[in-house]
């Protein structure tokens, strides 16, 4: 098994657990992505799980689903609508049920595959790693959102290093998703895990760095927080420039969101 993987479902069944906690009436009220309410939110990564699980399937079927979901969104439909469409008749906990469900069979067959098979997605294919990294991703950075809007801290682990690991890989792509030339080799990253570890990536340099906390990192790349309203002490004219776009998921360019604007909202 890999473990990500673990890292996946051991992820889904922490935010399972927070969210339900929440108050009836919080799952309608907005956070602070995209007017998102919790349940949007969730409804989201069921989907993109479920989108998942097709991908396992090979080309052929994933592409029938690719290709429903690109005209749809080309058609000025959003993620958020789609998601409503196809659970909206489910409340917050059947809803609850069915993710962590599906999230459950999901980490188990990636879990479980060839580590050097490729999957077919909506970018580049991706080798089952790098896969299963990028749903854990999403369900950590998507759950932030929903710990702002109650305003309840988070503990965190080392299992984050899978985010800032694809931070890292995704430094050259930020540039040229955005069709900008990339300005040089990746700064020298240093950050203090959660357990007080310290992660190292690149040559060591005084004139382009990035230090700090392995959370406020990974925020950054996720676009959950503006490089401002993090305690990451950035050096260099290349990790200036990074961290002011850094996204490490996948799609089109998305601006990070302005100073002040995401984190506890009570």
């Amino acid at each position: 098994m890999l473990q990500v993987s673990v890292d996946f479902r051991e992820e889904v069944d922490e935010l399972h657990g927070f969210v339900q906690t929440l108050k009836p009436e919080d799952w309608e009220r907005e956070t602070g992505f995209m007017q998102w309410t919790p349940w949007d939110v969730i409804a989201h990564l069921h989907y993109f799980d479920l989108v998942s699980m097709t991908a396992l399937e090979g080309e052929e079927a994933f592409s029938s689903e690719r290709n429903a979901l690109i005209q749809a969104i080309g058609a000025g439909r959003t993620n958020k609508e789609l998601a409503r469409e196809r659970f909206g008749d489910l409340d917050a906990a059947g809803l609850l049920g069915q993710w962590r469900s599906t999230a459950h069979s999901l980490a188990e067959a990636l879990g479980s595959s060839d580590p050097k098979r490729r999957l077919p997605w909506f970018g580049p294919d991706m080798g089952v790693q790098m896969f299963m990294t990028a749903r854990y991703m999403e369900t950590w950075a998507h759950g932030q959102e929903i710990y702002d809007l109650v305003g309840a801290s988070r503990s965190h682990t080392d299992r984050i290093k899978n985010i800032a690991t694809i931070g890292m890989k995704t430094f050259g792509w930020t540039f040229v998703n955005r069709k900008m030339e990339v300005p040089g080799p990746p700064p020298y990253v240093v950050l203090s895990a959660p357990s007080g570890e310290t992660w190292e990536w690149n040559e060591p340099s005084e004139s382009e760095s990035i230090r700090g906390t392995a959370v406020d990192f990974c925020q950054v790349v996720t676009q959950g927080r503006n490089i401002a309203d993090t305690t990451l002490q950035v050096t260099g004219p290349i990790a200036t420039q990074w961290m002011s776009i850094a996204q490490c998921f996948a799609g089109g360019p998305v601006d990070p969101p302005a100073p002040g604007t995401r984190g506890p909202q009570s």
